[in-house]
């Protein structure tokens, strides 16, 4: 299902130009604005609208974006208050202080939705079945900008039309009667949705598919803990023709990591194996590969106008990096055995700080035969990267400017190519995709039913793409050792893709995992505080005493 570039613009086109002088010029609308009368004319008026809407689709680090989500987990730090709410959150002192727009409660691509849905019949020169395809599109977006505010604040206003002025004051919705609203919407776009595009104006690769409502209201069902509908929308995408992305060979800049040092290899089979899994899991977010085979859903870049960050808030600053969101050491210890496929047990924090001090050779053990899914997301002390720079390794500077506080940084969605060419990224930023899809499918089935074959060949795909063992269904047998072992491949699959944060709420460990977080010199990166108020988010206070009191603030703030 192979997707290609869709152009997300931003704004609409000017309606008019001025020509001659005549006397009805001042009669004409003003020339940078919109006007009612003059607009909604026609099917191009249409499809740049909706370009707009598909503007407001979560980009890499916004309120909702990918990044600063699994910087408010136990997955990873985010260093610069300035930045995110995710550096407040985490430590447990966010208040309701806090800047509305920086902390998500932000309406604007649902406004920009509904004010397409509240216009869009009054265009008559279009293919009816075409516009119904449109609305379908956007009612997909506003349900997924309001399944982001509610996973995050809980009950806030609902609004399915343009709000007149005098009528801006609008209470919260339950948060159950807005999982409705977005079930019941994502339920009815997927029945109008296509399942793929065939590409040309306005059949672009990457609009909104059936595959992605569906697996969205897999996502949703899941976290309200419905379970067997979160199952069964999860197998209707796994019969769409979604697959895990896999590369058959490596770049010859590729080839040049030395990975023996880290790994003991049975055989070339064996390496071959390893590398291979690594090249796969983290090609499939380079930008060369956009719109590859496991892509259901992402937020697209125009080349030259908008580029994305992630090269600059992830790389250490050595290599001109801000090292904004680095990994902690409890994610580090999440990654199992390349050889048995099981859990490892974490170095002694006390004893990793004394043989990196001491330089000794112990310490690098830790950082030995891991899962390949480890190398490919974490720059760790000396891990090798020539794709970034000939000879490249790692080496984590304390104290110095952007880098890491953990002693770690992230290596996962970073696109080397672009650094060497030293050229602004445009990769496209995965929303959902098809691995997520069979976790979902993975975990939901187990809840609901226990073990059974289907599951372990849903694992099994998603590690053998990565080079790891399959499951070992004699030791993962039951349904309580079988959902650790699910919760810690999500875990580690969707890494730095904004999944963690809603993860460790809905499954209740959040107050054991949101602990004070040290660097590998054993050393405080950040203390961090747990309440049960961080269920849920703050209203922001500005937005309450806007609303003149009708907003209602979460408990605990």
């Amino acid at each position: 299902m192979k997707r290609s570039s869709i152009y997300i613009l931003t704004g609409l086109l000017t309606l008019c130009s001025v020509t001659s002088c005549k006397k009805d010029f001042l009669e004409r609308p003003p020339l940078n604005q919109l006007s009612e009368n003059t607009f909604w004319k026609n099917e191009n008026d249409v499809y740049q609208t909706v370009m707009g809407v598909y503007a407001k689709l979560p980009a890499e680090a916004d309120a909702f974006g990918i990044l600063y989500n699994d910087g408010m987990s136990d997955n990873a730090h985010a260093q610069y208050p300035w930045e995110s709410i995710a550096t407040d959150a985490s430590s447990g002192v966010i208040t309701s202080t806090v800047d509305a727009t920086t902390a998500g409660w932000d309406f604007t691509g649902i406004r920009r939705a509904n004010y397409f849905l509240d216009n869009a019949d009054k265009v008559t020169a279009i293919d009816k079945a075409l516009l119904d395809r449109y609305k379908a599109e956007v009612r997909f977006i506003r349900a997924l900008n309001y399944f982001n505010l509610l996973s995050r604040f809980g009950a806030v206003p609902l609004l399915t039309h343009v709000v007149a002025i005098g009528d801006e004051n609008v209470a919260q919705t339950s948060k159950a009667d807005l999982l409705k609203f977005v079930l019941d919407e994502l339920d009815a776009v997927s029945k109008i949705l296509p399942q793929s595009y065939g590409g040309g104006k306005p059949n672009e690769k990457g609009r909104i598919t059936k595959g992605a409502a569906l697996a969205l209201k897999a996502r949703a069902y899941l976290y309200d803990g419905q379970w067997q509908q979160a199952a069964d929308a999860a197998s209707q995408v796994m019969g769409l023709g979604y697959s895990l992305f896999k590369v058959t060979a490596e770049t010859d800049v590729q080839a040049k990591d030395d990975y023996s040092q880290w790994v003991n290899f049975a055989d070339k089979t064996d390496e071959s194996k390893f590398r291979l899994g690594l090249r796969s899991y983290e090609s499939l977010f380079y930008q060369a590969n956009n719109g590859n085979s496991e892509v259901i859903l992402d937020r697209q870049y125009i080349k030259q106008v908008d580029a994305n960050t992630i090269n600059t808030l992830l790389p250490p600053g050595t290599i001109g990096g801000w090292s904004s969101i680095a990994p902690t050491q409890a994610l580090v210890d999440s990654y199992a055995s390349y050889q048995t496929g099981d859990a490892v047990s974490p170095t002694d924090p006390a004893q990793r700080a004394a043989w990196y001090t001491a330089k000794d050779p112990a310490f690098a053990n830790e950082y030995k035969n891991r899962d390949p899914r480890f190398y490919a997301s974490i720059l760790f002390e000396n891990a090798p990267w020539n794709a970034m720079q000939d000879g490249y390794k790692f080496t984590w500077v304390q104290g110095a400017s952007n880098m890491s506080q953990t002693g770690y940084n992230f290596r996962k969605l970073v696109d080397p190519k672009i650094f060497r060419d030293q050229v602004d990224s445009y990769s496209n930023v995965i929303l959902i995709r098809y691995a997520e899809v069979l976790l979902t499918y993975a975990e939901a089935k187990n809840e609901s039913s226990g073990p059974d074959g289907s599951i372990y060949d849903a694992l099994d795909a998603i590690r053998t793409r990565a080079g790891m063992p399959v499951v070992n269904r004699a030791k993962y047998a039951d349904q309580s050792s079988l959902r650790e072992l699910i919760r810690n491949e999500r875990r580690v699959e969707l890494a730095l893709e904004g999944q963690r944060y809603m993860d460790i709420r809905r499954w209740k460990t959040a107050p054991q995992v949101m602990i004070t977080i040290n660097n590998i010199k054993n050393t405080q990166a950040q203390q961090r505080t747990w309440s049960d108020k961080l269920y849920l988010m703050p209203v922001p206070q500005t937005q309450i005493d806007l609303s003149k009191g009708v907003l209602k603030q979460n408990p605990g703030y």
